[in-house]
């Protein structure tokens, strides 16, 4: 019998190919594995360093959209599936955005996070599907996560986001040159050349770590630009817990230099929104003045600050 031509596809792919590095894994050691593991760990950063430009492009796009009320939508399968919803499930609880501003969809559904579903990956038309199901419109973002380039869920989704003009986005840890060979089509393509895995094929290795640092790159930039954080310390996180409201006092302990009684007592008069905590300690202002200038600089305390001062003075 012939070779298939999905076969011919999927034994060229570089994240397919026999690494030369761990031909002998299987007789090693626990710590020449590891070591080796973490050789090739440590390539995987560069890759992304050359794909910078691109994800600029994203993010910017992804900021852009935010600022209109627009969303962001990830779609992939298997472990890229479930990088998407970590990224999107950590997000609010991380800067207190809503849980609608970015959402992960895996093929397989809500099952596929926990137990492999074989074969969801091959529908096209489940991709598409949930573009209309879930009323994405040309104001959001598409994000399609694809290790091969080539799941056919994700190219359904891309190409149903393309005919209601969506701005896409793919993620794949090929050459950019096999994603378009494959058939998938974006407006902007990232693609950190990871090579051959350590394990033939285990694209939750390599491939997996690439995609975790390019979805922490873009929504983490687009959040700061949207005045999430105060210097490097995030001020838009949700009380959910008692270890988070803890950390909310630690936090204004530090930035405004107070008491743990103060910053607590603060807290609870800002019901517990850091941001307000830390512009009334710093500024002295009262809760309504303080609401007005942070919506005013649309969340960035520091320039709420600066506009208080200026015009104090």
């Amino acid at each position: 019998m012939p070779e298939s031509s999905l076969f011919n596809e999927i034994k060229n792919l570089s994240t397919e190919q026999r690494n030369v590095n761990s031909e002998n894994i299987d007789i090693s050691s626990v710590r020449e594995i590891l070591e080796l593991i973490n050789s090739e760990d440590k390539t995987v950063a560069y890759a992304v360093e050359k794909e910078i430009n691109n994800i600029e492009i994203a993010t910017y796009k992804v900021i852009e959209s935010f600022q209109k009320g627009g969303r962001l939508f990830y779609f992939g399968a298997g472990t890229s599936g479930r990088l998407g919803v970590l990224d999107a499930a950590e997000c609010p609880p991380t800067f207190g955005s809503s849980s609608e501003m970015v959402q992960g969809f895996i093929a397989g559904g809500e099952a596929a996070m926990f137990k492999a579903q074989e074969g969801a990956e091959d529908s096209f038309e489940a991709g598409a599907d949930e573009i209309d199901k879930n009323n994405i419109t040309n104001s959001d973002i598409v994000c399609g996560i694809a290790a091969s380039g080539r799941t056919p869920y994700v190219k359904g989704a891309l190409e149903k986001a393309k005919q209601k003009e969506i701005f896409t986005i793919i993620i794949s840890t090929v050459p950019k040159e096999q994603v378009l060979k494959a058939g998938m089509i974006a407006d902007c393509y990232i693609c950190p050349e990871v090579g051959a895995e350590v394990l033939t094929g285990s694209t939750r290795m390599k491939s997996g770590t690439a995609q975790k640092l390019i979805l922490n790159m873009i929504t983490t930039t687009a959040m700061i630009r949207l005045g999430k954080t105060y210097n490097n310390v995030m001020i838009d996180l949700q009380m959910t817990n008692l270890k988070l409201k803890e950390r909310a006092k630690n936090t204004v302990m530090q930035i405004c230099d107070v008491s743990y009684d103060i910053a607590e007592n603060t807290l609870i008069l800002s019901n517990y929104h850091v941001k307000t905590a830390i512009f009334i300690l710093l500024t002295g202002a009262n809760l309504e003045t303080t609401q007005k200038y942070i919506s005013e600089a649309n969340g960035f305390v520091k320039i709420a600050i600066e506009k208080y001062n200026n015009k104090s003075n």
